[in-house]
C-alpha cells in the first residue's frame, strides 16, 4: 500500500468536499432552479451529491476490494 496517512488525507478531502457540496450557497442555487425531468433540482442535487460522497468513501476505504480478491 501507499503512505500510512494517505487514507486519512483522502477522507479529510472528502469531508471538505462534502461540506462544500452541502453548504448553503450551492443549496440555494439549486433551490431556485425548476424541476429536472419532473424532479425538483434541489432534491436531485442532494441525492447525487450524497451518492457521490458515499461512492468516494467506498473507493478510499477499498470496500468491495476484499470480495473481489476472494473470487480471484
Amino acid at each position: 500500500m501507499g503512505r500510512p496517512g494517505l487514507t486519512a488525507e483522502r477522507l479529510l478531502a472528502l469531508f471538505a468536499a462534502g461540506w462544500m457540496l452541502l453548504n448553503y450557497p450551492l443549496l440555494a442555487l439549486f433551490g431556485r432552479l425548476g424541476p429536472v425531468a419532473g424532479i425538483p433540482a434541489l432534491y436531485l442535487y442532494l441525492f447525487v451529491a450524497w451518492a457521490l460522497l458515499i461512492a468516494g468513501i467506498a473507493l478510499v476505504l477499498g470496500l468491495g476490494r476484499d470480495a473481489y480478491d476472494e473470487q480471484a
